[in-house]
Parts: C-alpha cells; structure tokens; sequence
C-alpha cells in the first residue's frame, strides 16, 4: 500500500494520542468527521458505549482521558484505502491495560472509531505450566484439585445459566483466573440443546460460532445438529476447566450494599446450598420467560397444549392435528419436522415475518466476514469479529438494506411464492432485515431451511389472525375460523431476560436494572429513546455487582472476554469509573 495511507492513519493515531496526553478534549474531538461515531468496549469507558459526533467526543474524552491514560498508539498492519476511506488496525495501552482498535478516516476527519481492552496489566492470560517438577509428600493431582473446585468453588462469580454464554464466560474467567461457578437446572453440559425438539440445529455457519480459545475442528459441519452441539459444549466444559454445576437451580440473590457481596441461595440436585459472590451474572441467552398467552378456553381444551421450548418433538404425534401459534424460527422449525412424520399442521401467522434462505444470507450478509471465502482471503474469526463490532449500531442498518435488497432479487420468486400463499412477509421496518430485526427485538423472522418452501406449496397449512378462544378440539381465530387441534404449540417467543431475574432477585430490582436487548431503534417491539447499544448486555447496570451476558454464539465469544475483564478488574481492586451508565428507559 502507498505510504499516503500509512502516514495519514499514523499522523491522526499520533494527533490523537498527543489530545488524549494534554486532557485536550476540544483538539480531540476536532480530529473527527462532523459525522462520526467512537465505539468504546470498556477501554475509557469501562462500559460498552458509542458517542457520536465531535460533541460525543469530547464528552467522552474529557471525563476519560486523565484517567484512561492513554498511549503507544501503534498501527498493528499496513492501512487499506478504497473510495477514499483509510481503514487501518492498531494496538494503544492504557494505564491499567493494552487494547487494540479500528480507524476509519476521510479526507474530513475520523468516521469510525473502535476502542477495545483486551488485557489487563499483570493480568495477562497466559499458558499454565501444569505441573509442579519436584519430589513433595503433599503434591495435589490436578484430578483432585479439579474435584476439589467443583465440590466448593466458593466463587467470586456465580453465573446463572450454562448454554453457551455462560460456559464461555467461565473459560474466560477460567483463563483469568477467576474463582467462579456456573450454575444450570440441567444436568449435564449441552442439554439445553438436547432436550429441545430434535430438528433444532444451527442456522448461523460454524465460522459464526467458534467458541473462544477452542474453534470447531476442521472437518466439523456447516450447520451442527442440537446433539452434536449439546456434545461439544459438555467437552468444551471439562477440556476448558470451567466449573460447572449441574441440576442446581438458583432460588433467591440478595444484595448486601454494606458488604458489596450477594447471598445466592440454590438447590443443588435437591440439596439447598449457599454461595456468596461479590459479582452475579445472568447468562440467559437472548432469551427470557416464555410468552405463554392467557387464551379464553385453555381450561376446556381436551388436547395436550405447551410452548415451544417444551416441545419435544414430532415422533407422539404423527397422526395428530398440530395447531401451531406463531411464524418464526422456533414455529417454522416445529411445524417442518411435523409435517415429516405426517402429521397435519396448521401455522397461525400472526404478524408479518422476515424470511431469508439460509444460503442466501451466507452468499449476500455474511461471506464477507465468515465462510471459508472470508478464511481464505484472510479473515480470522478475530478480524470478522473487530470488523463487526466497530461498525456502530445506528449506522448498521446502511450496510445491511443492501444486502437484504440483493436477497430480495436473488430469491424474488421464492418471496412470490409466499406472497401468492398468503404469508405476509417483512423486511424488517426499515428494509435492513434479519440482524437489525435480531438486534433490536431478538424476534420477528426465521432463517430458513426449508420449511418456508411447505408453506408456499400448501403442504403446512397457513391461517392467519389472532386466538381468541380454545374448545374442546379445536382453535378460533378472530377472523371467525376454527382450526381442530389435538395438540397446540405456543411458538409465541419470551420476555426481556429481567423477567426470569426477577424470579431470583426480585421485581423491584429488576426493575432497578430495567428491560434488557435492544437499542431503543422505535421500530416494532425496539421502543425509544435511542441506547446507542444493546441495553444491559456485557456492561455495568443500574444494580452493583448484577450482569447480564449471553446472545448467540458469535456474541458469546466476543463479549464474554469484555465482561469477564470488566470483572475481572473489579475483583482486583482496579479503579473502574463507568462512563454513561445505562440508564431506565423501560423495565420490561
């Protein structure tokens, strides 16, 4: 690449730096593009939070820098420039740690920034030597140190829910080591995707959903069934060393604010056992309470009837009449292995729904940054992931309409098809499709794998409106039309994760903390004002020493090294002053 580029990126990394050394906010903030976003993932923030503009950031700046001290702002590879936007990768360090960034800048200043902490001084993950050489009479196995720490931990962190997300937060906090304990009804690691119904897999490409430190191995499937996945969780668990607690529910947490330490009191396979961290963490996934409606006639209906998350699958009710109540991923994925066992399925379809192939959105919104095309051509996971995440959230949906308008001509016979159906099809309320819509609500759309093609072609069933009422045998709508069920499926989604919270440290603190997802976007089921960010994910809340973590695997593996640093530093002793707090807009 031409020097131009490399001189330009390294004269602004330096201008910046020297700023950030004068506690300048104002030469700072002049450095920036009228239009301009700096995303910090808790670098100066010591919280995830976007500012925008030269006013964001000053702001940030000048309530951060003294005590950010910021420095050594190096480029870590050669800049790229295209369309006259200089991109360029860099590392910095911190008073308490080093970081690392992207830069985008135009010919009118900054127009994206990324700031992330990736270590902490003294406090860097490193390779344990494993063993102690040397004759001793009181040598300690490593197998009966691991039995030791899973009989008491006496964590420092109880993490409430063991899918993905919080397993790979207890291998972060493993690596940096944490004392801590991971806490799940199940039984045993990955059965929250074994018990679920048996045509689950993943829509997202392996490449999406590495976990951290150990990435599926090279001959591993593109989309991984639930079993398999169930099964790589569990080795993944005892491999990474993360302490993990089985059949144990947590009943009650109370927060002493003397002694900044919880009471967690749980039920470990019937026994009641108490733990008593500084920090708790709800790992839950995207996922709340289950929306179960209250439907006139429920009582009276002589059929079986559960939600989605309980279902277990299609093999009891082959020669059933299934009603199922919602159209997205979860409806979809039940009503297709339905209708393969030959059992006659109807899909009540009660709001508009966003669709995409799945391979369509491998072609067009995700190859660029994970498929085999985006490894070949350089992209590690870690690239694909600092790429992703510096790309600011009120700016996202610009990149994304294209995409999704792409989708629409590529696959504009499979939409006719479902139009001419009568399925009532989105693109999201902006046209900026799946991942906004994931974003924004965690609902409202189905990856498809080949149950849409059932519905266009009639073989699923498709009524549309809203339940009123349930008999004896059979579903009304509002529309008048009464559909036989022997079974009903409520594939009607969940709450906010401080719904299940709730359950365990009461209302009044959930609500304290607030509604958790979503960026205040004001579109459907996203209400205003503006976040900026994901509320309450992987960041300080309203409630000291009370986190929330989880997402998808791609969001799993990445925030979880911010959290699991953000607490960390705080069991450390570390000065951490959070900028911009989350505030309360909503509290479910």
């Amino acid at each position: 690449m031409s020097r131009t580029a490399s001189d330009t990126i390294t004269d602004w990394l330096t201008d910046f730096e020297g700023a950030l050394a004068a506690r300048d906010a104002d030469r700072a903030a002049r450095l920036f593009a009228p239009t301009s976003f700096w995303r910090d993932i808790v670098a100066f923030s010591w919280n995830i939070t976007t500012v925008e503009n030269p006013d964001g950031v000053r702001a940030l700046v000048a309530a951060t820098a003294a005590t950010t001290d910021a420095s050594n702002f190096r480029v870590s590879e050669e800049p790229e420039e295209a369309d006259g936007v200089v991109t360029a990768y860099f590392t910095f360090e911190t008073g308490v740690g080093r970081g690392s960034g992207l830069l985008r800048l135009t010919g009118e200043g900054a127009f994206t920034l990324l700031t992330t902490l990736d270590e902490l001084k003294g406090h860097e993950e490193t390779r344990p030597k494993g063993v102690e050489h040397g004759a001793r009479r009181d040598r300690v196995t490593w197998a009966e140190r691991r039995a030791a720490e899973l009989a008491d931990p006496d964590p420092d962190v109880v993490v409430i829910g063991g899918g993905q997300g919080g397993i790979a937060l207890g291998a972060r906090l493993r690596q940096l080591g944490v004392n801590h304990v991971v806490l799940d009804k199940h039984e045993r690691p990955g059965d929250q995707w074994r018990s679920r119904y048996k045509s689950l897999c993943l829509h997202d490409p392996i490449w999406y959903d590495h976990l951290p430190y150990l990435p599926f191995p090279e001959n591993w499937p593109v989309f991984a069934p639930k079993d398999k996945i169930g099964d790589w969780l569990e080795m993944y668990t005892r491999v990474m060393e993360v302490n993990y607690w089985g059949s144990t529910t947590a009943r009650t947490a109370t927060w002493d604010d003397d002694t900044k330490q919880w009471t967690v009191t749980v039920d470990r396979a019937g026994e009641e056992v108490v733990l008593r961290p500084t920090q708790l963490v709800f790992a839950l996934g995207v996922s709340g309470k289950p929306n179960v409606p209250v439907i006139p006639g429920q009582d009276v209906f002589t059929g079986e009837q559960h939600h989605s998350s309980q279902h277990p699958g299609p093999d009891d009710y082959r020669d059933s009449r299934v009603v199922v109540i919602g159209s997205n991923n979860s409806a979809f994925d039940i009503c297709g292995a339905l209708w393969e066992v030959g059992a006659d399925v109807t899909m009540v379809q009660r709001s508009s729904t966003h669709i995409v192939r799945s391979d369509s959105l491998m072609e067009f919104a995700l190859g660029d940054l994970y498929s085999e095309r985006a490894v070949a051509a350089g992209v590690t996971t870690h690239k694909a992931d600092t790429i992703f995440a510096s790309l600011p959230y009120r700016i996202l949906p610009t990149f994304q309409i294209p995409a999704y308008q792409a989708i629409a001509e590529h696959d504009k016979d499979f939409y006719a098809r479902l139009e001419k159906a009568g399925f009532r099809h989105d693109w999201g309320d902006d046209g900026s499709g799946l991942f906004l819509k994931y974003l924004r609500r965690g609902s409202g759309y189905y990856i498809d794998v080949g149950a849409a093609d059932l519905v266009a072609d009639g073989e699923i069933t498709l009524a549309q409106g809203q339940v009123v009422e349930l008999t004896e045998r059979s579903v009304r709508l509002d529309t008048g039309q009464e559909l036989p069920a022997d079974l009903v499926v409520y594939a009607t989604g969940y709450g906010s994760m401080n719904g299940l919270a709730a359950d365990i440290v009461g209302a009044p603190m959930a609500d304290r903390v607030g509604k958790v997802w979503g960026l205040g976007s004001d579109t459907t089921k996203d209400p205003g004002p503006w976040e900026g960010e994901e509320r309450n994910m992987w960041k300080p809340t309203q409630q000291e020493g009370l986190w929330f973590h989880g997402g998808n695997l791609h969001q799993s593996r990445y925030y979880s090294l911010y959290l699991a640093l953000q607490l960390k530093a705080r069991l450390e002793g570390i000065p951490t002053p959070v900028y911009a707090l989350q505030e309360v807009h909503h509290i479910s």
